[in-house]
């Protein structure tokens, strides 16, 4: 059931009195309000629950389940930070895959490399890209691009007929709960693993660290098994719990050094393409703080820690 239609007027269970509020399970205690100028979408998904208001500060606002998904004012902080710092430790990635992303924020982003012959995203519900075509344009005009194709289906299924084919895979999962639960799983990541050619690389959203640190212990520690490159990076975002996303990044070769960019664009080059991504964002996106650190390191980095 969906309804945009201006004729009827449009309620959701998080909106009051003109102000919309998330809070949730894995960031208890805390909620995030933004004042709403009109609603514009809802609808009951197969999948899930999609909302689309216009904010007063924000721009256009997609909601997942209750979840803030994308503003149109922050949004370029989450896509460029979840794809160029993959992107550019990669020497040539000409086949990438997205796993979710249906706002097409990240094939947006992915496109700007000229490395890159095939884009292929993968999303589960069909709301979610139709909604952001119509509301978010800004993000969804990367499906127009001749080198993107779109597959909607599960990620895992998707994925499972794939062997050794992209370079790069980015998941840009919404939290683990509901429709990307498996996402988080070490049986993905061994799928995405096999999924990649040699040298490739992988890159996911990676939860929050004032939030969420067992959990991204959980994930580096299976990662760490199946790759022998895994790191945790993050960036700043006013509208995702806590001001803070991370990513998990994974290599299938042992010398990339994800830490420094492999290739990178002219300073000028980067004030024309990115608004959030330059390559001195790129290196200060993996230095953690000490509780972080600590939270999340090898027995390895611990002795090195000790020694030093």
């Amino acid at each position: 059931m969906s309804s945009s239609s201006s004729s009827t007027k449009l309620a959701h269970p998080n909106i009051s009195n003109g102000w919309f509020r998330e809070s949730g399970a894995m960031w208890p205690g805390q909620s995030m309000n933004i004042e709403v100028n009109q609603i514009l979408h809802v609808e009951k998904s197969k999948f899930q629950d999609v909302l689309v208001f216009e904010s007063k500060t924000y721009g256009n606002v997609l909601v997942l389940d209750g979840v803030i998904q994308v503003t149109e004012r922050d949004e370029f902080s989450y896509q460029e930070m979840i794809t160029h710092p993959a992107l550019f430790s990669h020497p040539n990635p000409e086949r990438v895959l997205v796993i979710g992303g249906g706002d097409g924020g990240v094939l947006r982003e992915i496109i700007k490399h000229p490395q890159v012959k095939e884009a292929v995203l993968c999303d589960i519900d069909e709301a979610v890209i139709r909604v952001s075509k119509k509301y978010l344009p800004g993000m969804s005009i990367s499906y127009s691009d001749s080198k993107v194709s779109v597959h909607i289906g599960d990620g895992f299924d998707f994925l499972q007929n794939k062997k050794e084919y992209f370079d790069v895979i980015i998941t840009d999962s919404s939290d683990p709960v509901g429709p990307a639960e498996s996402l988080y799983q070490s049986r993905y990541y061994e799928l995405m693993r096999d999924a990649l050619r040699d040298g490739g690389i992988v890159s996911t959203q990676g939860e929050c660290q004032w939030l969420h640190l067992p959990l991204i212990k959980e994930v580096l520690t299976f990662a760490r098994k199946l790759f022998p490159v895994a790191e945790y990076a993050y960036t700043t975002i006013p509208t995702y719990p806590s001001g803070q996303i991370g990513f998990i990044l994974c290599s299938k070769d042992a010398s990339t050094n994800f830490k420094e960019p492999l290739r990178r664009m002219t300073p000028e080059q980067e004030l024309k393409q990115f608004k959030y991504y330059n390559s001195e964002i790129h290196r200060a996106a993996f230095v953690l703080p000490n509780f972080t650190r600590q939270a999340i390191a090898t027995e390895s980095d611990k002795k090195e820690d000790a020694s030093a």
